[in-house]
């Protein structure tokens, strides 16, 4: 979730893997992660079009791929979990 947009946990998961995959490429030649976006890329989950329509499309895109960094089971993330730690 970023927001009021909400999107299923996988696909945020492949986002990311989009995203970091474009990070891979030779660093001279990348475009700051800040200002990315990956709405040109042809493996986008269509849930993430409408975002590509807006302006801060990178930075929303940049969030939920931190998000999916974290290291929790996927049913710690879940806010309404208390039994984990």
């Amino acid at each position: 979730q970023d927001g009021d947009l909400k999107f299923p946990l996988e696909s945020v998961k492949k986002l990311k893997e989009l995203m970091d995959g474009n990070r891979h490429i030779n660093p001279r030649m990348m475009v700051p992660m800040a200002s990315y976006s990956p709405c040109q890329e042809k493996h986008l989950p269509e849930e993430f079009q409408p975002v590509c329509k807006r302006e801060d499309a990178p930075m929303v895109f940049r969030r939920l791929s931190l998000a999916a960094e974290d290291d929790l089971c996927e049913i710690c993330a879940n806010a309404a979990c208390a039994g984990c730690f």
